[in-house]
């Protein structure tokens, strides 16, 4: 293959799994090619040309999706209590035992009042009940969601000891997106991790739910992985299979508590383990004709293959926090995300008095969004950084500084350099949901 001198500022080659990446940062134009070294100061040609042909595209395309503050989520944090105590939990120790709730009327305020804001933007806004334990109020939130169905899209992130098959049914019925928690196959290490008062742990709550469920759509499985439970991801995988999962999602414990960081998982472990679950997933999914996809794989895939189609916005800066979404919480403040629930300095105003708009403009939420990647030192240098993000300025700035890399910097990398291994191998079909899948067009295509 001819080659000619590098002439386009910006593309940078990453040595990657034996071949090469080429890389523009910015853009995140992309090619993978072979015979040619980190060290090489030479281009080919043909992806030089198809570079300076689509970069200024893909550029406006990624700095309107990463400027917009178009809102396409609410949560709402209904009560502060929880009937668990997980180590790792963000939300202050006091709130959780003694917190307050909202009542029919504050949540039914709240709806007519998004309701109202979003007003003939012609789609459905997308609400999602979360915090502590949002069944602990099932009533009020079940009314909501019969009365609003059709203004919003409703979802539920739940533990899950106050499931019932009754809850399970109206929830699918009303087609309501919901995420359990679930943090391994084995009871023993679950209970560790998400000790309760009720029954000991989630985990028979959960695997009845799961049953109950019985593979629908809009269900999705949440683990936190700490160092406790990191190597049960391959065979959470496997387990949630079984009981017919879709979707998995599998975070890095957030550092948002002093004690989290005991909990850290070794990054390398942590890399070892998440790539043995991807290939589990893919191994299930081929053989078995049913789907399970590891959620936050799924969305690196997306930032590499389709940058605006991703649909966690942990990964991207600024965040979706204050942008894209925002919390409300149980006495009524707005804040950028429920991680900074508690944390001084970040609410935005309170629902039960204050615009929605002020909110949006509000020093606190400016203050998050403002947050990018080439103001992080290290960040700013790094070809990933558009992929990566450097996740999430509430942890980081509970340790001091938002302006800091991510906590698991060198997991990232890992995985990333992971998912162009997957995609040059012509696996994408097996991580992404079929709707993404169906939807994916060639822009540009070397081949």
């Amino acid at each position: 293959m001819k080659h000619m001198g590098m002439t386009a500022k910006g593309l940078h080659i990453w040595k990657n799994n034996g071949g090469s990446v080429i890389v523009d940062a910015d853009s995140l134009f992309w090619a993978q090619v072979k015979g040619i070294s980190q060290d090489s100061i030479f281009i080919p040609e043909d992806v030089l040309a198809l570079y300076e042909k689509h970069r200024e595209g893909l550029l406006k395309r990624m700095n309107d999706f990463r400027s917009s503050k178009e809102l396409t989520a609410v949560y709402i944090d209904p009560t502060d209590r929880c009937n668990a105590s997980c180590a790792y939990c963000y939300l202050p120790v006091k709130s959780r035992k003694s917190g307050r709730s909202m009542t029919d009327k504050e949540l039914d305020f709240i709806l007519i009042k998004l309701a109202r804001y979003f007003k003939g933007n012609g789609r459905k806004q997308v609400i999602i009940f979360h915090a502590s334990e949002p069944l602990l109020v099932k009533d009020i939130i079940f009314r909501a969601i019969k009365k609003y169905k059709n203004i919003f899209k409703f979802g539920l992130q739940t533990n899950a000891l106050l499931l019932e098959k009754r809850d399970v049914d109206f929830l699918k019925e009303n087609l309501v997106g919901v995420g359990v928690s679930l943090d391994s196959y084995r009871p023993s290490i679950n209970q560790r991790q998400r000790p309760s008062g009720l029954q000991g742990s989630n985990f028979a709550g959960v695997v009845k739910a799961l049953d109950w469920f019985d593979g629908y759509d809009g269900l999705n499985v949440i683990a936190t992985v700490t160092k406790h439970n990191v190597k049960d991801l391959p065979g959470l995988v496997r387990f949630l299979h079984k009981k017919k999962v879709p979707c998995v999602l599998l975070n890095p414990v957030r550092f948002t508590r002093v004690s989290v960081p005991l909990l850290k998982p070794d990054e390398n472990d942590f890399a070892k383990y998440f790539i043995q679950a991807v290939e589990k997933a893919v191994e299930l999914t081929s053989g078995t004709g049913r789907k399970i996809i590891v959620g936050n794989f799924t969305n690196t895939i997306l930032a590499i293959v389709a940058p605006q189609a991703r649909r966690l916005m942990c990964d991207i800066s600024p965040c979706g926090g204050g942008r894209c979404f925002f919390t409300i919480t149980a006495a009524g403040e707005m804040v950028p995300c429920g991680e900074f629930s508690g944390m001084k300095g970040f609410s935005g105003g309170n629902i039960f008095r204050d615009g929605i708009d002020k909110a949006m403009r509000s020093p606190a939420f400016v203050s998050v969004r403002a947050r990018r990647v080439e103001k992080i030192d290290e960040c700013d240098r790094c070809v990933l950084r558009n992929i990566c993000g450097a996740p999430c300025p509430a942890e980081l700035h509970s340790r001091g500084d938002m302006y800091q890399k991510s906590v698991f910097c060198d997991f990232y990398k890992q995985v990333i350099q992971y998912a162009f291994k997957v995609i040059a191998q012509g696996k994408v079909k097996y991580l992404l949901r079929d709707d993404p899948l169906q939807d994916l067009k060639y822009e540009y295509n070397l081949q």
